[in-house]
């Protein structure tokens, strides 16, 4: 049990609340999760600890973030006022200001404490998050974080430790993150690694669930248990992290973590895919490739497709890969590139699958874009392609999100084999999946025939493409 004096002797935790706090009052930890179920007291933790931190430390400066503010005030600010109910704290003490959502102590112990209520969601207005980019907090809070983006909890990680921190000894700063579980950048940082033991000493994870939480009525257990879908079920009552997500998905959180840390096979052929845009929204995505392993993973965006071109060349020269080992996303604007930059392949989606390059049977893809992306999902499944490209964390989590992406379409038994539309992909990330693309492309080589007799020089020498039978080595696929 914490041993400081607390703002009322009515505080009661649970025993997971209590192992908590420990890790909220220590001089190690940093980011604590808790919670990963449903009923284990998150929110009340959240709430309980920041009240106490108010009056303890009187004139600092915290935060609550949510994805959505709405949701926030239905639901976290909720819980706030019962909380402070709880501890008889004078409604005279505090005050929420709803134009710039914050709750401010106006007078008692905790008089010029402070709580923003922070909007945590993705605006394509503010990419970056700079709404947080002047802001200085003490320490704060994350609700249901496996809703919000690591770019938020990244940014925000630079913003704590800088309100009074120094004058009250609160070293180090902490966030506390509450969630179900999820998979995606909670369960790579914090839930895997600490499941494996291997989990950093400033990170702290404590899993609360409906049972850890004596308050939690008998009818509250009956209600998760009678939840129909099986994946919500476990994950709210079980608290299951290792969940399928989707019977359609084509690869396991697990495979897709495994990416980075496989081992394939040295190749000294080398192969560049590239993701194309413009000035628009999507990323222009480089990748290049040491046989199976991604060396390199360049990102740019909203630049020319002149620059665009000139990047291809220099990459083509510095990295001595061959025209006849880079392709590039043809559809849109990607065209252009392809049609200046002759040797290279253009990768059109919608064209027809090809055939087996060993057995030359054509299985029933709906297309191109379909077959290859099947191909990787096999290739990772299988753990044969690796990634050693030093890629930042928000790079290396868009490209994580990317290829849980993967699904296969439902469709009929005899229907051909489809993945789900860009469009698809697009309305579940809120954005192109353009690591995901980057990826895929590099599969189509795999179908080539006869790729071994590709010049590893430019350009391309028509010599030995007549003689492996290629027709169309100017941007074509290289097929009849």
């Amino acid at each position: 049990m914490i041993q400081e004096k607390l703002i009322t002797p009515t505080i009661k935790p649970t025993y997971k609340q209590d192992l908590a706090y420990e890790y909220l009052h220590d001089n190690i930890t940093k980011f604590l999760l808790f919670g990963g179920g449903a009923g284990g007291g998150k929110s009340w933790l959240g709430c309980e600890w920041l009240l106490m931190n108010c009056y303890r430390y009187p004139g600092t400066k915290w935060f609550i973030g949510r994805k959505e503010l709405t949701r926030l005030m239905a639901t976290s600010y909720i819980t706030w006022t019962k909380v402070c109910s709880y501890h008889k704290i004078p409604a005279s003490d505090w005050r929420l200001n709803g134009k710039y959502n914050y709750i401010e102590f106006i007078r008692g112990d905790a008089k010029g404490s402070r709580i923003d209520l922070l909007d945590c969601s993705d605006k394509p207005s503010d990419p970056n998050f700079e709404r947080f980019g002047s802001s200085e907090y003490t320490g704060g809070w994350l609700e249901e974080a496996g809703e919000i983006s690591f770019k938020c909890f990244d940014i925000l990680k630079v913003r704590i430790g800088r309100h009074l921190n120094d004058k009250y000894g609160l070293t180090p700063a902490k966030i506390l993150l509450t969630c179900n579980p999820t998979q995606n950048w909670l369960y790579r940082i914090f839930y895997k690694p600490n499941k494996a033991g291997m989990l950093p000493k400033e990170y702290a994870f404590v899993q609360s669930l409906y049972r850890d939480n004596p308050h939690n009525t008998k009818e509250y257990g009956e209600q998760l248990q009678g939840i129909t879908d099986s994946v919500t079920r476990d994950r709210l009552r079980e608290g299951l992290w290792e969940y399928s997500a989707d019977n359609l998905n084509l690869i396991s959180i697990d495979d897709i973590l495994d990416i980075f840390v496989n081992t394939v096979p040295a190749s000294d052929k080398r192969y560049l895919s590239a993701d194309i845009a413009r000035f628009g929204g999507d990323k222009i995505i480089y990748t290049k490739w040491q046989g199976m392993n991604v060396y390199d993973l360049v990102v740019k965006e909203k630049q020319s497709l002149t620059v665009t071109e000139a990047d291809i060349k220099d990459i083509s020269l510095k990295d001595s890969i061959s025209y006849g080992r880079i392709v590039i996303d043809e559809d849109g604007v990607g065209g252009g590139v392809v049609d200046h930059l002759r040797g290279v392949h253009g990768f059109m989606g919608g064209r027809s699958a090809l055939p087996d390059p060993i057995s030359q049977f054509r299985r029933n893809y709906l297309n191109l874009r379909s077959q290859c992306y099947f191909i990787l999902a096999d290739k990772i499944r299988n753990h044969e392609i690796v990634i050693t490209a030093p890629l930042t964390e928000i790079d290396r989590e868009k490209l994580i999100n990317d290829l849980q992406q993967i699904k296969r379409e439902d469709t009929a038994s005899d229907a051909p084999l489809q993945i789900i539309s860009k469009d698809k992909m697009k309305e579940s990330l809120g954005r192109s999946p353009d690591y995901g693309d980057s990826l895929m492309m590099r599969m189509y080589f795999l179908l080539l025939q006869k790729e071994d007799l590709y010049p590893s020089y430019n350009p391309p020498n028509m010599e030995v493409l007549a003689k492996a039978g290629i027709k169309e080595p100017y941007g074509g696929i290289g097929w009849d």
